[in-house]
């Protein structure tokens, strides 16, 4: 009898065949059953690798009895209509960051999952990286004392999808990079954000050929959480030097810093890795062991009843914190954070 997790990831991009390999090869519990996906050049790369079935679309996976969850990895204004069909159909959902374009689709989704009695977890996968997990359980053991000051930032090595050049239909950078960014202080300070003010820029869009109106490759967000605490964060897609995930925490006892400093009074790093030291190339590379144990907390969530590593709540106030940067920056000025949930 196979009792393992059978899981149909709807996606075969980046992130889609990271969640793929990791289900087909790298967890004994899980069972990749089935991918989906409409290019027909990535289908076939996906089912040559993986060999396992792969659908032109979502109606064959909501139809079948024995898969239990799905996957959702493809673009973000497609985030909504496809957990709602997948909750709809009885199967646990575990859908890629950004949660949604708006919040009325995070809530649409949520709502989707509770009627159906069925888990729905965001794919924040810091929360799952070990040194990030560590961090947590260290603020929360008091150990730096009260977080009074929290700098979070993401550098990517190139640009994102052509689509999401378009910020009506990603919320841009903000969402599509800094979303890790914006949970990621919420969850490390236990604090929601207040009130947010950004600036953004855009230096390279136009040496690589991006004409999207609006687009934007750089940008930094003041931020005021509830608990009193400050914060920024920066955001850089492309970076060239390679993949960047940091973190600082400022304490009234301490300082706690996720990922690598030095010393050194002078650094230089070039063309990911090639300069003075070794970087990440890539965020399958940086996050390798996050992306592994989302999924099987994923998979223990739907199987055990036990809430998931982040929810429908975390995904949706990080959509709601972007959607009050975006704002931000068109309107140069503070804005304060929307949060409420409708009646």
């Amino acid at each position: 009898m196979n009792n393992r997790f059978r899981l149909a990831v709807v996606g075969a991009g980046r992130c889609g065949m990271v969640h793929a390999e990791n289900a087909s090869r790298r967890l004994p519990s899980i069972e990749l059953a089935c991918i989906v996906e409409t290019d027909r050049d990535a289908a076939r790369r996906a089912s040559t690798e993986l060999q396992v079935p792969v659908y032109p679309g979502l109606e064959p996976v909501l139809s079948e009895a024995d898969i239990d969850g799905v996957v959702i990895t493809t673009p973000t204004f497609t985030h909504a209509s496809i957990a709602v069909a997948a909750a709809n159909a009885g199967k646990h959902v575990f859908c890629e960051k950004p949660m949604a374009l708006t919040l009325e689709d995070c809530d649409e989704m949520d709502n989707a999952a509770r009627q159906s009695g069925v888990v729905l977890q965001i794919g924040f996968v810091r929360r799952c990286q070990p040194e990030f997990a560590e961090a947590k359980r260290r603020i929360e053991a008091g150990e730096i004392g009260a977080p009074m000051i929290v700098k979070s930032l993401t550098r990517g090595p190139g640009l994102p999808p052509a689509w999401a050049h378009e910020v009506d239909r990603s919320n841009g950078m903000l969402a599509e990079v800094n979303s890790h960014d914006f949970d990621c202080v919420r969850w490390l300070t236990g604090s929601e954000i207040e009130r947010v003010y950004t600036e953004t820029a855009n230096f390279k869009g136009a040496a690589h050929g991006v004409a999207a109106p609006g687009f934007y490759d750089n940008a930094v967000v003041s931020l005021r959480l509830e608990s009193g605490a400050l914060g920024t964060i920066d955001g850089t897609c492309p970076a060239d030097y390679g993949y960047d995930a940091r973190v600082e925490v400022l304490g009234t006892r301490g300082l706690l810093v996720v990922g690598g400093t030095r010393a050194t009074p002078l650094l230089e790093i070039r063309d990911r890795g090639t300069g003075e030291v070794p970087t990440y190339r890539s965020w399958p590379e940086r996050f390798e062991p996050g992306y592994r144990e989302e999924l099987s907390r994923f998979a223990q969530a739907a199987q055990t009843g036990a809430p998931p590593v982040a929810g429908a709540a975390d995904g949706r106030a990080a959509v709601a914190a972007v959607l009050a940067a975006n704002r931000s920056r068109l309107e140069g000025r503070a804005v304060q954070v929307t949060t409420a949930v409708p009646a």
